[in-house]
């Protein structure tokens, strides 16, 4: 088959399906934003995102649908261009639905199957928004907003033929009308790869080596921000470092914003910061930034205990890989997190906003490596058995593409 996928950030969360089904001898293509600069496994075109963003004053509510469909607009010029110029007529097309891409494409390929990565679905309630009091309010403003930002959502959804999810979470924050439409399965994490190395090390940027066996805390968001409860780990490690003096804590992420919004002055990190930086041994605490992939596995094969944390929100990749490098994963009581971990059974869970609950679970962690080892071979197993990339995922994965098979919730 022609099979063409369709991501602003290609790859994404389709880097090991797109080669897997090239190497089945289907034609595979790509669609990304021209700015996107990551490496494409297969071919890839772009197609030139919108000059502007849309003026607030006109689109009042309908902002993020505009910017959704001018996002739209431009895709489907390229596909235009992919079908009238490269004679290139896709039999499927595989895209995420977030950002608008898919919306217009059955007016340029009427006979394609459409699939979309179902990732997230807004809500007023019992999800992200509303959830940490602290940065998020539900004033009616904000309710209608978040309901106005579902439009394109739901429109990529009505046009799909069928839609994936990663996990039973994600999927059941869409409505009840959409989760026939919906298979459940995971993009697939390497544990062939992502497995324990006794022999790990890594270089802190002082210079001093951390080995498997040190005492070390780690921490790991592609942004240091709410959404992945930074300001609460933060809060918890002064009782930590106090009970613990050989411990060394390293955080693994960067200082802007990928949910959040940007705090009124610097960033989030020494905004948090500043409220106990007289009470942290900072000689202690690493703050590493984005990290090579590589140094995030040593990492995560060395870490004691690996702190998780996110409002009720899209799960992050690094906790499942953290569970199948072995690490001991003290996870956030919330939905998408208890989806995976079970306290005391392959791993520990602590309420999101228990400051003083974070640093016991902590200290207990740290102080008892030998007593809690049962729980991350648990860990590991569980991602072996669920999520294993290449005997789970990928093939169920392949199967959805080339049959679009739905299984409902």
């Amino acid at each position: 088959m022609n099979i063409l996928f369709i991501h602003q950030n290609f790859p994404g969360q389709f880097r090991h399906l797109t080669p897997a089904l090239q190497a089945r001898g289907h034609k595979v293509a790509a669609l990304t934003a021209d700015r996107n600069q990551q490496k494409s496994p297969i071919p890839t075109y772009r197609y030139t995102m919108p000059f502007s963003e849309p003026d607030p004053r006109q689109a009042r509510l309908g902002a993020t649908f505009t910017t959704m469909t001018d996002r739209a607009h431009r895709v489907a010029l390229a596909a235009v261009h992919m079908r009238d110029k490269l004679g290139f007529v896709p039999d499927v097309i595989f895209g995420h639905c977030g950002w608008g891409e898919t919306l217009f494409l059955r007016e340029v390929w009427p006979k394609a199957r459409i699939l979309v990565y179902a990732e997230f679905f807004y809500a007023t309630e019992g999800l992200d928004v509303g959830f940490d009091p602290e940065f998020s309010k539900l004033t009616l403003p904000v309710r209608m907003s978040v309901t106005a930002r579902k439009a394109h959502l739901a429109l990529a959804m009505v046009q799909a033929d069928a839609a994936l999810s990663p996990t039973e979470w994600q999927a059941g924050s869409f409505p009840p009308e959409f989760r026939s439409k919906i298979t459940i399965t995971h993009d697939g994490v390497d544990t062939d790869l992502l497995c324990p190395d006794p022999q790990a090390r890594y270089r802190l940027p002082n210079g001093r080596i951390l080995r498997v066996g040190d005492e070390v805390l780690t921490y790991v968001a592609r942004n240091i921000e709410p959404y992945r409860g930074s300001h609460i780990f933060l809060r918890s490690l002064p009782d930590v470092l106090d009970a613990r003096p050989e411990a060394q804590v390293v955080i693994i992420g960067g200082d802007g914003s990928s949910y959040s919004a940007a705090p009124e002055n610097g960033n989030w990190r020494d905004h948090f910061l500043s409220e106990n930086r007289d009470r942290l041994d900072l000689s202690r605490v690493h703050f590493v930034g984005r990290v090579p992939y590589r140094d995030f596995v040593t990492l995560l094969q060395i870490s004691r205990a690996h702190a998780y944390l996110t409002v009720p929100f899209v799960l992050s990749w690094s906790m499942l890989e953290a569970m199948s490098l072995g690490a001991l994963v003290v996870g956030s009581r919330t939905g998408p997190v208890e989806e995976v971990i079970t306290d005391g059974v392959n791993g520990c869970l602590v309420d999101f906003f228990d400051v003083e609950g974070w640093s016991d679970a902590l200290i207990s962690a740290l102080a008892a490596p030998e007593r809690l080892y049962p729980l991350r071979e648990k860990a590991r197993r569980t991602i072996i058995e669920n999520y294993d990339l290449r005997r789970l995922c990928l093939p169920r994965l392949i199967r959805f593409v080339e049959q679009a098979e739905v299984a409902p919730i």
